[in-house]
């Protein structure tokens, strides 16, 4: 009688996190804030099954579907502290992350079955991104030297401003940017974006003007004997500036003009796509200078043109809040 095989040595969590987010990092190039994400995701996701007394390689559909519904429903610890229903955005990117986790590991070998491949997250409820107007804008990007500075800071705000409401930009977009990737002269910037993948986006007059005066009378003095210094952008020590110092340059300013409730950085970014729809700009080209790898996401932009068209009509129109029902 033959021997029965020895099953196959488990390995650890920790070593198949560490590889799958190696994945991440190197083959899809995710940011450092996504691979935080997702290790944190997967921590906690061995925690619940470490009380279910089960091993990652041996969960699930069941096992998977148990967290994702305790996340929803809100669930009680062993020490009796009450934890309160995930939102809905929350409990599907930690499906996710599962789902890609699981990818990973059977593209590695080490499962023959996918226990994410029939588990289904709660629906996400659709949110329009918040929209600045026109004027809104126009208002936000007049407030570097409204009181009629000329310092580098104000002359560096200006410039971001201007840039990444010309572009679209992302936050790390703008903050990624080095001189090189700015050609003035023709109008153009390369921008990475998600997965280091490049794009070319066309820059306005406006924003071409106050990054010349920048460049020109301000980053400079910033970086001082920083020669070397390749990034566009730079703080008041001289390096590259931050994303957190690029959100709390957009809040200060949103303050200044009454904005402060509704406005990040990505705001600049949902309002360049939503008035170039307006504009008439067709969906592929601003699919092509937002950097969507999906069609699908450049036309949630479809519905805030739609409704900044009927906000537009109610406000103007002399019988829009009284027409004659039929």
């Amino acid at each position: 009688m033959q021997p029965l095989a020895a099953p196959a040595p488990t390995r650890p969590i920790t070593t198949l996190v560490l590889d799958f987010l190696a994945y991440l990092e190197f083959e899809r190039g995710l940011s450092r804030n996504t691979l935080e994400a997702y290790r944190s995701d997967l921590q906690q996701y061995d925690v619940f099954l470490d009380e279910r007394g089960v091993d990652v390689l041996a969960a699930t559909g069941e096992d998977v579907s148990a967290f994702l519904n305790g996340l929803a429903a809100g669930s009680t610890g062993r020490d009796g502290t009450v934890k309160r229903p995930a939102a809905a955005a929350t409990v599907q990117r930690k499906a996710a992350c599962l789902r890609s986790f699981y990818r990973h590991v059977r593209r590695e070998g080490l499962l023959e079955a996918d226990p994410t491949a029939d588990v289904r997250g709660p629906r996400k409820r659709e949110q329009l991104p918040k929209v600045l107007t026109r004027a809104e804008v126009a208002k936000l990007l007049a407030m570097p030297g409204r009181h009629g500075d000329a310092d580098p800071i104000t002359l560096r705000d200006r410039a971001i401003l201007e840039l990444m409401y010309a572009c679209g930009l992302r936050a790390s977009e703008a903050t990624g940017l080095d001189v090189a990737d700015v050609d003035l002269e023709d109008g153009m910037l390369r921008a990475r974006g998600k997965g280091r993948k490049e794009r070319l986006v066309p820059v306005g007059r406006r924003a071409v003007e106050a990054v010349s005066l920048y460049l020109r009378e301000s980053r400079a003095t910033m970086i001082g004997t920083k020669h070397a210094e390749p990034a566009l952008f730079v703080n008041a020590r001289g390096g590259r500036l931050s994303r957190q110092g690029l959100y709390k340059i957009v809040q200060r300013h949103a303050r200044s003009a009454g904005l402060d409730d509704r406005m990040s950085p990505h705001t600049l970014r949902h309002s360049f796509a939503t008035h170039l729809l307006a504009g008439g700009c067709d969906l592929r080209t601003l699919q092509e200078m937002l950097g969507h790898a999906d069609i699908a996401t450049t036309q949630m932009y479809t519905h805030l043109s739609a409704q900044r068209l009927q906000d537009v009509y109610r406000d103007a129109h002399p019988r829009a809040l009284h027409a004659a029902t039929v």
